[in-house]
């Protein structure tokens, strides 16, 4: 390095960064070089090739998305993973159940080798995988073949982090239990976490809980649907107990499941989801979905405030998959280059799963950052056609 010579090559100057531990937050600069975080601290500008003002936002470890469906054009709710997640602010996420062993080749090749972003998936323990919402791919319990699935994720540990069986009466009929015993048994076997989509599931949500154990994961822990945690508004004492125990409740907002109705009892009570998904897929992108940032929002309007979201959006999802070992969903010193910085957008009125709506300010990520390289984005793609031209060709 010649004398006076830039010391950063990129520094993003006094935003509100975030730890992602805690979701403490501090006035601070993070300086990048290269591929990885070289300082977080005040006053690095003047040694930068280049600053980008964060005054006013908040910058966050790359948000790690820990339920979606990206099987795009093998599955049909499979969306883009690039566009329709490292453009709006996540740089690493899970498939959660698209894929099956048989159609997992596919998706290797064809989706999680070429994206830019890291993905991960849990399996589904069909091997039909979710090609179709129409069509349960566990209406013939012998789709449930334990040695294939047992078979992929022995040979692709760097992709399989978990196994996902969904519980909806329409996918298993009246075998749900056999079907979760023998899921659960596969996961044990793997030594990897079951994720479990509830929801018009064919008894009430304790006869599922009881059979569930420490990092098991709990899919739509808000749903508006029939079986859910809430009991005349109150949380069930048997969701505490599954939580005390060690059993995980996330949020996957998806296209039919995410009820305001009940996260905002269920948020007033003190019951946060372990880790905030979107459960984004090609049935939800343009709405009512949008993004995981939208989910933050609307749940930053039910109550939480950014403090209790950044580690569920960060941290939580990349320990939970396995990311972490990777440095993905922390902030620090020497680790890897993944930010977001996101900032507050104008108010929006934004739909639940079943129609309600609240006005609240949106978030929006203003720079990403995909190990040090500036990854552009795209308008939220709730904006109106007119609008969303004029932000693209703003940014």
């Amino acid at each position: 390095m010649t004398e006076n010579a830039p010391r950063y090559d990129l520094v993003l100057a006094g935003g509100e960064v975030f730890d992602s531990a805690t979701g403490a937050s501090q006035v601070a600069d993070v300086a990048v070089t290269g591929d990885r975080i070289a300082r977080i601290a005040p006053g690095l500008a003047a040694d930068a090739r280049e600053v980008v003002d964060c005054a006013g936002r908040y910058v966050l470890p790359g948000l790690v998305e820990g339920h979606t469906h990206i099987f795009a054009e093998v599955s049909k709710v499979g969306a883009p993973p690039d566009e329709a997640h490292l453009h709006r602010g996540v740089v690493a996420a899970c498939d959660a159940g698209t894929v099956g062993a048989s159609t997992f080749a596919a998706f290797e090749r064809y989706v999680a080798a070429p994206a830019k972003l890291r993905l991960v998936n849990f399996l589904n323990v069909s091997v039909l995988g979710l090609i179709d919402f129409r069509f349960g791919e566990l209406m013939n319990p012998d789709t449930l073949v334990p040695e294939d699935a047992l078979a992929v994720a022995a040979a692709n540990p760097h992709r399989v982090r978990g196994f996902k069986i969904r519980l909806s009466e329409d996918v298993v009929g009246h075998n749900w239990r056999p079907l979760l015993k023998r899921s659960l048994e596969l996961s044990a076997a793997a030594g990897l976490p079951l994720m479990i989509h509830i929801g018009e599931t064919p008894e009430p949500l304790p006869a599922v809980l009881e059979m569930l154990r420490p990092g098991d994961v709990v899919a739509h822990c808000y749903t508006g649907k029939p079986y859910g945690i809430l009991a005349d508004g109150t949380v069930l004492p048997e969701v505490y107990a599954a939580r005390e125990r060690g059993v995980l409740f996330e949020s996957a907002h998806g296209k039919s499941n995410l009820s305001f109705k009940v996260a905002e009892p269920a948020i007033a009570q003190g019951f946060y989801p372990d880790v905030i998904t979107s459960d984004t897929s090609a049935r939800n992108w343009r709405g009512p979905v949008f993004d995981l940032v939208t989910s933050m929002a609307k749940l930053r309007a039910l109550g939480m405030t950014m403090e209790q979201i950044v580690p569920r959006v960060t941290s939580a999802p990349a320990r939970l998959t396995g990311l972490d070992a990777e440095g993905y969903g922390s902030l620090v010193e020497g680790g890897p280059a993944h930010v977001t910085v996101l900032a507050d957008a104008d108010e929006a009125v934004l739909p639940d799963a079943a129609g309600n709506q609240i006005t609240a300010p949106r978030l929006e990520p203003e720079v990403v950052l995909l190990a040090g390289e500036r990854v552009p984005t795209v308008p939220w793609r709730g904006l109106p056609t007119d609008q969303a031209g004029a932000a693209g060709r703003a940014s």
